[in-house]
């Protein structure tokens, strides 16, 4: 979970030879913003490439995006799929909803992660099948709900061996940790968790 540190390498200052234009200056202003560009479309691109990879399949990924996305708009939308998968409180509003993976012993489960004003929540797409007490085999949506009050942090981490491998850790002030991934916009999802959990403890 290490951060990446500089190499400690000084970096000489450009000097424009002589003789450089205003032409050129613009020449140089479009390759840099090629280059911001070109850095941008790389990020998106792993993000999409590392979502794909926590499915089986790249079919596989795309048929259950749209299998959700199916679900979600026959429901009427990411608020009532909310408030039939959990209670809500008088006055909780849901702030926001990403499709993710959660990391579990078994491996990544496939579901939606709620962001709501008092928690954080989530339910597997698919029902998950396991071995009751009495030998039975029984099916149930895999589900995590975290009161916002026993968030102690929320981390945005990479994985030190592989950096495009990234992950948002919850902690808990009881020393539970959960892991997300698969989210095709970390930085967005990171800042709603964390402003959530703000505002909760503001309250």
């Amino acid at each position: 979970m290490g951060r990446m540190k500089s190499n400690g390498k000084a970096h000489p200052a450009e000097i424009p030879a002589k003789g450089y234009s205003p032409q050129q200056g613009k020449i140089d202003s479009v390759l840099k913003r090629m280059n911001k560009l070109k850095k941008k479309t790389k990020n998106f691109a792993h993000g999409v490439l590392e979502h794909v990879r926590l499915g089986n399949k790249f079919t596989e990924t795309v048929r259950w995006k749209l299998r959700l996305g199916a679900k979600i708009l026959q429901v009427g939308g990411f608020e009532k799929v909310f408030k039939e998968l959990f209670s809500v409180s008088e006055g909780e509003k849901l702030l926001k909803a990403f499709q993710c993976f959660l990391s579990t012993t078994a491996g990544p489960v496939a579901g939606l992660l709620f962001i709501s004003t008092k928690k954080v929540s989530f339910c597997s797409e698919r029902s998950i099948k396991v071995s009751s007490p009495n030998g039975e085999m029984v099916r149930f949506h895999y589900k995590v709900l975290i009161p916002l009050k026993k968030i102690m942090r929320v981390d945005l981490s990479e994985n030190v061996r592989k950096p495009t491998a990234k992950y948002i850790e919850v902690t808990t002030w009881d020393n539970f940790d959960f892991w997300f991934m698969g989210f095709l916009n970390y930085q967005k999802s990171y800042k709603y968790l964390e402003l959530a959990v703000s505002h909760a403890g503001e309250n």
